[in-house]
């Protein structure tokens, strides 16, 4: 399985009177990574819901790096750092470029990580990671990030 990023053009309203974008919107950018990454490993969120299960974020973190600022070339990379029986941790990496840079030159701006909560769409309770989504999980969990700091 190939490795994932979501690619962003920061918005004119996510950039705050320092000229950065505002911490609060990488939240955003990283619930936005997590469906195009289940949607990458065919675990769809309609799918998902759909089977009776969703996830919800229980925890987050964020460690700002360097600044995003409006127009950048920016993708956020979305790794499986960890499985556990009815949680997952998803970790984020937020690369900021310049248009026409080559990816690999790409910065780390901003990291961080989500840890999700499988719960029943039924009665809101944790249940088990379904296997679907273990299985995939699974494959891509803890492989390398493809950028260096």
């Amino acid at each position: 399985m190939t490795s994932f990023s979501l690619p962003i053009t920061p918005r004119y309203a996510e950039v705050d009177q320092q000229g950065v974008v505002f911490n609060g919107h990488y939240l955003t950018w990283f619930d936005e990574a997590c469906t195009g990454f289940l949607d990458h490993l065919d675990v769809t969120y309609p799918g998902l819901i759909a089977s009776g299960y969703d996830i919800q974020v229980v925890h987050s973190e964020i460690d700002f790096k360097g600044p995003v600022r409006w127009r950048d070339a920016v993708r956020v990379e979305v790794n499986c750092d960890r499985i556990g029986s009815t949680s997952f941790t998803l970790a984020f990496n937020v690369l900021r470029g310049k248009d026409g840079e080559p990816a690999a030159e790409h910065q780390s701006a901003v990291r961080g990580h989500n840890v999700y909560v499988v719960v029943s769409t039924e009665d809101w309770a944790k249940r088990p990671i379904p296997p679907l989504l273990r299985e995939a999980l699974t494959s891509v969990e803890r492989q390398p990030h493809n950028v260096s700091d």
